[in-house]
């Protein structure tokens, strides 16, 4: 079977000394909490610079909502503290973007006794291949698919219906759509590391296709925030894409695993 040689050379990555190796725990715990307090001083570093730019970047996230909008119609917050509790989350935000990078460095030291030797040099392409899905994830939905989605929240404007969408129920749908997109675009950095370990194949991928498309289209089918095919296509495009984008990485990057007459189960 399939999985019998992926579990072999899953066993002859982590060896046989265990997951950490000579390291206790309680180290890798100790280890944990450190790499987590750095990256949220970072965050805390970003955010003040967020608050530096807080007016620009509330209006730059805004403004797909705003063209979206009919004429006359604006965005309305109807609790004191919402218009506040935005700028902060917007700082917040822009605090996790602008500490990307680190965030992404630190996750590596972390996951490092985890990688084999030959594999630990690739710590920048992993830097930077997930922060750039982050911000093509990202870039995806702030220009192409959430002002599709508001136009079409929009298009049910009538004299009778008139449009006046929450400040913080435009904002959160925007996040959980940032966030969303943001994981789906590190496909091709997980694809990556796992063709140059040797777990997965280029072919194996492309027998997956057909399987993986359905399972594409059922999971934009849930995250699709309305029921129509359209919009559930414009989630399932890049998601197709970025899995045809990582065949291609893996039969670049990946290594041919040699046949081994006692990986044959007698």
């Amino acid at each position: 079977m399939a999985l019998v040689p992926f579990a072999k050379r899953t066993r002859r990555i982590v060896g046989e000394s265990g997951l950490f190796g000579d390291i206790s725990i309680l180290e890798r715990l100790e280890d944990f909490r450190k790499r987590i307090v750095r990256a949220l001083l970072a965050v805390a570093g970003g955010a003040l610079v967020g608050f530096a730019l807080i007016d620009r970047l509330v209006a730059f996230l805004l403004q797909p909502t705003r063209r979206a909008l009919p004429g006359g119609t604006r965005l309305i917050y109807t609790e004191p503290g919402e218009a506040f509790g935005l700028y902060v989350q917007v700082a917040l935000i822009s605090g996790v973007v602008f500490a990307m990078p680190f965030i992404m460095y630190q996750l590596w030291r972390l996951i490092a006794p985890l990688v084999p030797p030959g594999a630990r040099r690739f710590a920048i392409p992993f830097v930077g291949f997930t922060t750039l899905g982050f911000v093509a994830g990202a870039a995806f939905t702030h220009y192409i698919a959430f002002p599709y989605m508001m136009a079409f929240f929009a298009s049910f404007n009538t004299p009778d219906l008139l449009f006046m969408p929450r400040l913080d129920d435009v904002f959160d749908l925007y996040t959980k759509m940032v966030l969303g997109m943001a994981i789906v675009f590190q496909m091709p950095t997980v694809v990556f590391f796992l063709a140059k370990l040797g777990l997965i194949t280029a072919g194996f991928l492309w027998r997956s296709f057909k399987y993986a498309f359905l399972l594409i289209f059922i999971a934009a089918a849930v995250i699709t925030p309305t029921g129509d095919m359209v919009t559930q296509t414009i989630f399932a495009a890049p998601m197709v894409a970025l899995y045809l984008l990582s065949i291609g990485i893996a039969w670049v990057f990946g290594k041919v695993a040699p046949v081994q007459p006692t990986d044959r189960e007698d």
